[in-house]
């Protein structure tokens, strides 16, 4: 049966399928789990051993933490603490 686009239901299949950079298996890529290169690689195992990491796990890494306190804010906790301790080691 023919489609809109005058190719038949097959051809419109083999326009999906990709082989994986990684293992050189076919996939469809529609399907692919890889959430940033799903026209590379098969799924994120491959993803993960062919660069080392995931593009997710590196666009996580690059956020910032919002529960985390910028380092300006320990750096000037740390110094008071430090200041209290040499103070109590004065008076006592």
């Amino acid at each position: 049966m023919n489609s809109v686009a005058g190719r038949n239901d097959a051809d419109t299949r083999e326009v999906h399928i990709r082989i994986c950079a990684r293992c050189g298996s076919r996939y469809d890529w529609r399907r692919s789990p890889s959430s940033s290169l799903k026209m590379t690689y098969c799924g994120s195992l491959c993803e993960t051993a062919d660069l080392g990491f995931t593009i997710e796990a590196a666009l996580l890494a690059d956020q910032p933490d919002k529960q985390a306190a910028p380092p300006a804010i320990l750096e000037e906790a740390e110094a008071a603490a430090e200041a209290a301790n040499t103070w109590d080691d004065a008076r006592g």
